[in-house]
């Protein structure tokens, strides 16, 4: 009588000089190599003709699997056809199979492409694209071929957003979207894109917020109430200070400021030109990093996430969701970005030239010019912000003074 197979018998098969093969009832067998490799086997007759085929490998499949593909094979037997021409039709329409997934993806599958491939390569600000494919996108579309999404798919998924109140998101929701097909076109996922002549859906109005003198003392005394942590409230202080960018700020390592000679070293990859920019740091900007030592719970990052901490640090979102809470006195609703664009207002009514402004603000410069001048202009920067830090202190303690009134900043 046939051995009924086991784990254990299976095991106890030792390979020989010659293969061999084991067999159960019914045609399900086993056979033993004399590497050691085992491979399921099934013996039948089929239109008079004995046949063997090969159902798997024992490392790969173990019994109880072996056992429901003998007895699938049996079944199709029992059809009329042959078992290992199903089997090797099935596994070849298989494979063709995944590789029209791989060559058409859903939508979710050309998500996950984009965000591994594009965004979190190039983009800063990936986390904010996923969050917006994830929470717009997905739902509707993830489980559709990526090629059959329309024009007027991407239209109605726009009305959707901007019908819920959001005009400002269906905006910055066409801009990602337009920005991942247009990366399955260049990937060779499409041909052509879905968003081509498709319009913002919502106008925005440029921003030209600048804070007044008032409302910087207001803001600055206003956050030692304000219902923010203390590191989120130096975070804002910092952006006022240094002119930087809020993502730019959140995302300072120690190991990029150098406390000695008062400068903070942005590398490229984290600038928005990426190319590496030299921020001089002022007393007041050295003691806000001061405080934030002093308080810090990480190596790497100044502003640690709270949740993460040594692994990334305070999100730009996190920081706009923050000042959206709060409200100073008679300060005019505005943005961390109004900080910046504040200080490079005031940097020009202190007598600082456009092109000073610009190196402080690290703009980048396409023109002729800008592209062969290669002069760091790190005094500039520094008479620059170090001017203004002082007319900060100077405001925030009642004693502003006319603006014109410090030396001008001369081009070079």
């Amino acid at each position: 009588m046939p051995q009924r197979f086991t784990d254990i018998y299976i095991k106890s098969l030792k390979p020989q000089t010659q293969r061999y093969d084991v067999r159960e009832a019914d045609g399900f067998g086993m056979r033993v190599f004399p590497s050691g490799e085992k491979s399921w086997t099934y013996t039948y007759t089929f239109l008079g003709r004995k046949r063997r085929m090969t159902l798997g490998k024992y490392e790969s499949m173990p019994l109880r699997e072996a056992r429901q593909t003998h007895a699938d094979a049996r079944k199709v037997l029992a059809s009329g056809l042959d078992p290992a021409e199903h089997l090797k039709a099935t596994r070849e329409a298989q494979a063709k199979a995944a590789i029209a997934e791989l060559k058409s993806p859903t939508v979710a599958a050309l998500v996950q492409e984009y965000l591994e491939r594009w965004a979190k390569v190039h983009k800063r600000t990936w986390e904010e694209d996923e969050r917006i494919l994830t929470k717009d996108v997905v739902p509707p579309w993830g489980k559709r071929k990526a090629k059959d999404i329309e024009r007027r798919d991407v239209v109605l998924l726009l009305d959707s957003i901007k019908s819920r109140g959001a005009p400002i998101q269906a905006n910055r929701t066409l801009a990602v979207v337009r920005r991942m097909f247009n990366f399955a076109v260049e990937r060779g996922i499409l041909d052509t894109t879905p968003t081509s002549h498709i319009k913002a859906p919502a106008k925005e109005n440029r921003r030209d917020r600048v804070l007044t003198p008032d409302e910087i003392k207001r803001f600055w005394y206003g956050l030692d109430s304000a219902p923010l942590s203390l590191p989120t409230r130096l975070a804002l202080r910092l952006i006022l200070v240094t002119g930087q960018r809020k993502s730019e700020v959140l995302n300072m390592a120690w190991s990029e400021i150098d406390t000695a000679s008062g400068w903070w070293t942005i590398p490229a990859e984290k600038t928005k030109n990426g190319e590496q920019h030299r921020v001089p740091l002022s007393d007041l900007a050295l003691s806000i990093l001061d405080e934030l030592r002093e308080i810090s719970i990480s190596d790497t990052w100044v502003f640690p996430s709270p949740r993460t901490v040594n692994n990334c640090p305070m999100t730009a979102t996190a920081l706009d969701h923050a000042v959206r809470r709060c409200t100073f006195e008679e300060v005019a609703h505005f943005t961390p970005h109004d900080l910046r664009r504040t200080v490079g207002t005031c940097l020009g009514e202190l007598g600082f030239n456009r092109l000073v402004q610009d190196k402080v603000l690290n703009h980048k410069d396409n023109t002729v010019g800008g592209i062969y001048d290669r002069h760091s202009y790190d005094k500039e920067k520094r008479q620059a912000l170090e001017t203004w830090a002082d007319y900060l202190q100077t405001m925030l303690t009642g004693k502003a003074r006319p603006v014109n009134v410090l030396p001008m900043a001369r081009a070079t």
